[in-house]
């Protein structure tokens, strides 16, 4: 990690023209600077227009100058945050004049990391912060703006709090082994580990729920060539993304499309069609489509209601079931309308014409409502952990469980502390109250520049 002595410096908006650019900076040199750009610079937290002139005392541009004195800023020290106009060459001008004052070029993620570093927010916050750069739908922002305000960090303290309750419950016979502690004190621990236990597998069934947020429900639409599966794909999008012909077998790869239904969003994937004789190409296509199939959140299984259903490969049964599976009966505007075998008894249909749009808006809502049943609700508050937090609550979990055990088999105490201590680093992990600067460095590289 580079020396938090560095006062850093990087354009905070996309390259590109645009109305205007912003640059920030931060450090031990950003009030030194500051005042060398403009004299004038008195209030904080309050936009000073003025003449941004280089070293050299040439003009490059009329600029609003912003300064937040720490460690009441984001990062938590002295920070500046310059506007200009959007022309990339002036922004450029700019950051290499800040740079000729004294200034490092910042490195991904540098400005949130001395934020977490400086105390401004934990790191289950820090992560918040992208995933709000990176929200994709209304429930995606609510989540991240209420875990930047410390939800998962306000349960995690909870569960950091039971668990060191409970150690010092186990360490006190570790400390004074002579007392006659009561033995129902180590049965209270056996209830306390219980209940941690449960809370840590309750967060752990948001997983799924935050993949679904962050990259969108994998909507995998599957069926025969010729049923309708490309024009329902345009239907839902708005607009013709996917090439229809009357010629069986058109979608020979996948095509996929995000759209925003309520407050999610969906990554619809129109796959080739499952032609039990495929030509070479197309049997390529259809095990790209397979490939699909083993990712995919939710399954719409598109029928040509005008035709007995046909048997479907084995390969593909397997992976649908009721809860991942919609039937989509299309082509509902023609006269014949073949009824479902019994096999298919449990599973929710929707007819709908891809033609006439008929039944659309059944199809959009029943969407809608598969979306939201992947949310696990955990009290007031939105949470949906990532990969990370994932890994540290199983790690977790998985000590909790060793402890439980030894405590049921009586084995001695220090085995027992052990285990609980092991749960309380893989706790930390979490919230960043550990030293593990590899595990740092590679999560804020994952940021923007100047964030």
């Amino acid at each position: 990690m580079a020396s938090p002595q560095d006062t850093i410096a990087a354009l905070a908006t996309p390259n590109g023209t645009s109305a205007i650019a912003v640059l920030r900076i931060c450090g031990p040199d950003t009030s030194r600077i500051a005042r060398a750009i403009a004299q004038n610079l008195t209030s904080p937290r309050t936009a000073h227009r003025t003449d941004y002139h280089d070293r050299n005392g040439r003009l490059v541009d009329d600029v609003l100058l912003t300064y937040f004195p720490g460690p009441a800023s984001y990062t938590g020290e002295d920070t500046l945050e310059i506007s200009s106009h959007g022309n990339p060459y002036i922004a450029q001008r700019i950051l290499e004049d800040l740079l000729a004052r004294g200034c490092r070029l910042a490195t991904a993620g540098e400005f949130t990391q001395r934020a977490f570093l400086n105390g401004r927010m934990d790191l289950s916050q820090a992560e918040a912060v992208m995933d709000l750069i990176h929200a994709r739908s209304e429930r995606a922002l609510a989540v991240a703006n209420q875990q930047l305000r410390g939800s998962l960090g306000r349960i995690m303290q909870e569960l950091v709090d039971g668990l060191l309750n409970a150690l010092a419950q186990i360490e006190a016979y570790i400390d004074f082994p002579d007392e006659d502690l009561p033995p129902e004190d180590l049965k209270q621990v056996g209830t306390n580990i219980e209940i941690l236990i449960n809370i840590t597998n309750n967060l752990l069934a948001t997983n799924h729920y935050g993949n679904i947020l962050r990259d969108g429900l994998k909507t995998v639409i599957l069926g025969e060539p010729n049923v309708g599966k490309s024009s329902l794909l345009n239907r839902l999008v708005g607009r013709n993304r996917a090439l229809v012909s009357d010629q069986p077998g058109t979608t020979r790869d996948y095509l996929e499309e995000p759209i925003l239904l309520g407050d999610h969003c969906l990554r619809l994937i129109d796959t080739a069609g499952l032609n039990p004789n495929p030509a070479e190409l197309e049997r390529l296509g259809i095990e790209k489509s397979l490939e699909r199939l083993n990712e995919a959140d939710l399954v719409l299984l598109i029928l040509d209601s005008t035709k007995p259903t046909p048997v479907l490969p084995v390969s593909v049964v397997q992976h649908l079931n009721p809860k991942n599976t919609l039937i989509v009966r299309n082509k509902c505007d023609l006269p014949l309308d073949i009824k479902l075998p019994a096999v298919w008894a449990d599973y929710h249909a929707v007819s709908t014409s891809a033609l006439t749009g008929s039944g659309l808006e059944e199809l959009r809502a029943e969407l809608q409502q598969r979306a939201e049943s992947f949310h696990v609700e955990l009290g007031d508050d939105l949470i949906a952990i990532n990969a990370r937090h994932a890994d540290s609550l199983i790690q977790a979990k998985d000590d909790l469980a060793r402890a439980k055990a030894k405590l049921l088999q009586s084995e001695p105490i220090e085995f027992i502390a052990s285990d609980l201590r092991d749960a309380l680093a893989a706790y930390g992990e979490i919230s960043g109250k550990i030293d593990n600067e590899q595990m740092l460095d590679r999560l804020f590289a994952s940021f923007c520049i100047g964030k």
